[in-house]
C-alpha cells in the first residue's frame, strides 16, 4: 500500500529526494501492519538510521512521527481500529 502520510517520494522531514529509506512508523511486530495500512514515510538515510539524530535513535522524533501517523490513520479509519491494529495510543 502507498503511504497515508505522503504523496511524493521525498524525505518526510526535509523534502529531499536523495538517498531515501522507507521507515515503517510502527516497527517490530507491527511492521507488517504499518505496511498494510500505509503507515510509513520516506526519510533521508541520515534521518532514518545512519546518524545519531535519526528516528531510530531519537525518541522524541520517533514519538512525533508516530503521533502524526496515528492522527492520519484515525482520520481515515478511526481510533478503535487503530487501537485494535497497533495496540497502543501515541496521541
Amino acid at each position: 500500500m502507498k503511504s497515508i502520510m505522503q504523496e511524493q517520494k521525498e524525505c518526510y522531514l526535509t523534502g529531499s529526494t536523495n538517498d531515501l529509506h522507507k521507515h515503517h512508523v510502527f516497527g517490530g511486530p507491527n511492521r507488517s501492519n504499518s505496511e498494510k495500512y500505509g503507515c510509513w514515510v520516506w526519510l533521508r538515510s541520515d534521518w532514518h538510521n545512519m546518524s545519531n539524530y535519526g528516528v531510530h535513535f531519537d525518541p522524541k522524533l520517533d514519538q512525533a512521527i508516530k503521533h502524526d501517523t496515528q492522527a492520519k490513520f484515525e482520520s481515515i479509519w478511526g481510533h478503535a481500529l487503530f487501537l485494535k491494529v497497533f495496540g497502543k495510543n501515541y496521541l
